[in-house]
């Protein structure tokens, strides 16, 4: 089981030099990925009164392509994991453009995680259609594939007209492999059909399975393996979101929790140590580390 871990960007912010103490720290310690959450323009809890969000307008997030360039600079290991990028409310050929620059500066260390998230607001923000984003993501994902696999693209869809047109230069993994994150019927059938990998938003539980089959159903549907669709689970060390915050969970609970999904068939796992009370870079590497060293004993024993 490859293990990753979560930047918490709206806890540490934005300056270059926490960004790269985390990002070098946690590949010493071992870790396969970074992971990263993404949205442009989030609004404040103000315009939904009872509503507490994870993220909010007054927390720093960066922009995923931006940072992953500067961690891609200063690292020389770490998968580049987005955790996801809300396709629909952006540009497909911009972010095919921006996703291959990201690759080829990383020498192909980019995963693209992709949803179209919850938030209607910042579609609206964004000029982008809320209403039809489940349909427009199924074509996105088509034009992206062409576009990082070819010279020259002509494709006429629904949603899109390229008429002969190139990102010049492509990106290192041809194609990039995109992963799909979400809980709705139609998200299984489009990681079966097309995805290289899903992030679960469940625990190791009765839901959890139901979840992996009905994965495994739309492979086998459009002749695939299921085995060829990797996982990557969410360990929490806090709360979900700052509404659950709470004091971190031992790590060995993270640890067995890990197990519990690789013998479901996970073959990733990502910590986050967002919402549990942990103020500074130094606090969240040393969670870290003892969540590393927990889950590389826990993994070890089976």
């Amino acid at each position: 089981m490859r293990l990753g871990i979560y930047y918490p960007q709206n806890e540490l912010g934005t300056d270059p030099e926490v960004i790269t103490e985390f990002a070098q720290g946690v590949e010493s310690m071992g870790y396969d990925h970074v992971m990263i959450f993404d949205h442009v323009a989030p609004d404040t809890p103000e315009s939904k009164p009872g509503w507490n969000p994870a993220y909010k307008a007054s927390d720093p997030l960066s922009e995923v392509f931006c940072l992953y360039s500067f961690m891609a600079a200063v690292t020389t290991r770490l998968e580049m994991a987005v955790g996801v990028l809300l396709l629909s409310q952006r540009q497909t050929v911009l972010v095919a453009k921006q996703a291959a620059v990201v690759d080829i500066l990383s020498k192909g260390r980019l995963r693209l995680g992709v949803g179209t998230g919850w938030n209607e607001v910042e579609y609206e923000a964004l000029g982008m259609d809320w209403k039809d984003r489940g349909a427009r993501i199924d074509e996105q994902v088509r034009v992206l594939q062409k576009l990082w696999t070819n010279e020259v693209v002509t494709y006429h869809g629904k949603y899109h007209t390229l008429n002969s047109i190139g990102l010049n230069p492509l990106p290192v993994q041809r194609p990039i492999p995109i992963w799909f994150g979400g809980r709705s019927e139609a998200v299984y059938k489009r990681t079966g059909e097309l995805g290289s990998g899903f992030l679960p938003l469940t625990g190791p539980d009765e839901k959890g399975v139901e979840t992996l089959e009905r994965i495994a159903h739309y492979a086998r549907e459009f002749d695939r393996d299921p085995s060829e669709i990797k996982i990557d689970v969410r360990v929490h060390l806090g709360g979900h979101s700052s509404l659950h915050a709470r004091k971190g969970r031992p790590a060995e609970d993270l640890a067995d929790e890990a197990v519990r999904w690789k013998a479901m068939g996970a073959t990733h796992a990502t910590f986050n140590t967002r919402h549990s009370q942990l103020e500074t870079v130094k606090g969240h590497l040393a969670a870290a580390k003892r969540i590393k060293n927990a889950a590389d004993s826990a993994l070890a024993k089976g």
